[in-house]
């Protein structure tokens, strides 16, 4: 398909954080995301979980809903929801070919994704689209968008090399997406993330909430789709913007699609924890389990992570573990990754495949699979839980059609 092999040559530029060559492209396609309005989200963990929360909702009063998140776990569209699904290969690719048409030389991957979304909302005419950022806030592709609402998740120490190397310095990142007189959300995080956050938003004259002060648990309907303390807190966050809004509530709730977030897959439990803050929410959600004996973990993690502490932190809950390579460029291999697990205290070994690995744990009690959403994408394929029909495998944004 040309329109892949196109944007996956535009991995080459990697990330860039800046405006001005999303702006060039935006404008030489007539600017489609200045006409919808849009709630933009930014965090370092939740943030998509608050976009499906926030889709569903929109959409159960009725609305015309457009999603944009990442990454995407097995094929691109995923990236790219409409009226509550992945959109079809043949409207992702008009959109990419009309980018590519127009795009300068330097224009990144992501960059043309948003592109592209910000073309399939306005050609659809949403009455909102909900969009994730993909690194940061300030400095991401998504900001050019006109926001009625932005919404900030917790935050934690991930992507330091990018972002700073303190929450604080993280926090004012992600709040670079706050503009003048636009309200913003702000959920539950550590007193040092909300000062930053509350004194960003006084500086410009938006509104500012905190999601807690808005929302409660409580609110959260029995019926809530997604498992995990993490996912309540996410919720709330969720909640809240609703209430700021004025538009939608909890009745989509029971409908909400997240997939490979503490999804239960027969014995397995597919998570795409890949940080610290993460792999602690994880560890909170199978406190609840009330497990009667520790998991099998089945992990494979990118280069980039601190690795180390993700395990350190799942350790205490696990008795043995298969260390398998993931399907990114910046995979540790599966030999790496075993002894990383060996160090935190896990007795494991190297698998050859995730594949294999899986038909290792089939017959035990309780399987954990995490470290990355590329292998929880992977992995969903492999337990035939994936819940949207493909024959394509875009993982990693690898972007290699296979068949």
């Amino acid at each position: 398909m040309k329109f892949l092999e196109e944007l996956a040559a535009r991995r080459r530029f990697g990330m860039r954080p800046g405006l001005d060559v999303i702006c060039g492209t935006c404008a030489a396609l007539g600017d489609p995301q200045k006409s919808f309005s849009a709630i933009h989200v930014a965090g370092t963990n939740g943030k998509g979980a608050v976009c499906a929360m926030l889709d569903a909702a929109l959409r159960a009063v009725g609305l015309r809903v457009g999603r944009y998140t990442s990454p995407h776990l097995v094929k691109l569209n995923e990236r790219f929801f409409l009226d509550g699904a992945p959109i079809g290969d043949d409207v992702l690719s008009a959109a990419a070919e009309k980018v590519a048409k127009i795009a300068p030389d330097d224009l990144t991957f992501f960059e043309a994704l948003t592109a592209v979304a910000f073309l399939v909302y306005a050609d659809a005419k949403v009455d909102c689209a909900v969009l994730e950022t993909g690194l940061g806030g300030r400095l991401d592709a998504t900001n050019v968008c006109v926001p009625e609402l932005c919404v900030i998740t917790r935050i934690g120490l991930d992507h330091c090399d990018w972002l700073g190397d303190t929450v604080e310095k993280i926090a004012s990142e992600k709040a670079g997406i706050i503009k003048p007189c636009v309200p913003v959300v702000l959920g539950e995080n550590v007193p040092e993330v909300r000062a930053v956050v509350e004194a960003r938003a006084k500086e410009v004259g938006a509104p500012f909430f905190y999601a807690p002060d808005v929302a409660s648990v409580a609110d959260v309907p029995r019926d809530f789709s997604l498992a995990g303390t993490f996912n309540r807190e996410n919720a709330v966050t969720a909640l809240a913007a609703l209430k700021v809004l004025g538009k939608g509530d909890a009745r989509g709730f029971a409908d909400v699609v997240w997939p490979g977030r503490f999804q239960r897959v027969g014995n397995f439990i597919v998570d795409g924890a890949h940080n610290p803050p993460a792999a602690r929410a994880l560890a909170d959600a199978l406190r609840e389990l009330n497990l009667s004996e520790p998991l099998t973990l089945i992990a494979g993690f990118c280069g980039d992570k601190d690795v180390g502490e993700v395990l350190s932190i799942l350790a205490p809950f696990v008795k043995k573990g298969y260390a398998v390579r993931t399907n990114n460029p910046r995979s540790l291999s599966a030999e790496a990754t075993a002894e990383k697990m060996r160090a935190a205290g896990i007795d494991a070994v190297a698998s050859p495949s995730l594949a294999a690995a899986i038909r290792s744990a089939a017959s035990d009690p309780r399987a954990l699979i995490c470290g990355s959403l590329f292998l929880a994408g992977e992995a969903l394929v492999e337990l035939g839980a994936y819940p949207w029909p493909s024959c394509r495998f875009d993982v990693a944004e690898l972007l290699t059609p296979t068949c």
